[in-house]
């Protein structure tokens, strides 16, 4: 992929992106097909992931979902920023609160942007494909699998960026 005219006009430094600027970078590819739209294929039993660009600034994610079954499981991004933009279909995201879970139904055209400290899952609705371009910044080392232990306390395992995120994590 070439570079992103976004990822060119960003000042030179190391600082990562803001959320702000993650946003713009996802809707920005949102908006250019041609930069990813080859890459899409789609898989019923499992998302389909690619990476897009990664340099020491940032990272970029095209996701393909199948629908419901396809599901993160509730994360984090360890230090990273994030941010994510619906490009086909719709998916859903959960963000962890204070004894409440809040939802919302993304659609194509909208995106979300987080700070590292952002708990949430992402899964598809239906039996609808979906697509979508995630960006992290700084790229991925880690990330915090979270489950529920059987006294009810929420438990995180620290794991390598790599491990793939489900539901059952």
């Amino acid at each position: 992929m070439t570079p992103n005219p976004a990822l060119a006009a960003a000042p030179a430094v190391d600082a990562p992106l803001t959320e702000d600027g993650l946003r713009s970078l996802v809707e920005g590819l949102a908006a250019a097909p041609g930069l990813w739209a080859e890459r899409v294929r789609h898989d019923p039993r499992e998302r389909v992931f690619e990476v897009l660009w990664r340099d020491e600034r940032v990272e970029i994610w095209l996701i393909c979902w199948n629908g419901e079954g396809h599901d993160t499981g509730f994360h984090d991004h360890d230090v990273s920023r994030g941010a994510f933009a619906v490009v086909r279909g719709e998916l859903v995201e959960e963000r962890l609160g204070l004894g409440t879970t809040i939802r919302r139904r993304l659609r194509r055209g909208q995106a979300v942007a987080f700070p590292p400290s952002h708990v949430h899952r992402v899964h598809g609705v239906g039996d609808t494909p979906a697509v979508s371009i995630h960006a992290y910044s700084p790229p991925l080392r880690r990330l915090g699998v979270y489950a529920v232990a059987e006294d009810g306390a929420l438990e995180r395992e620290s794991v390598p960026a790599t491990h793939e995120l489900r539901a059952d994590d």
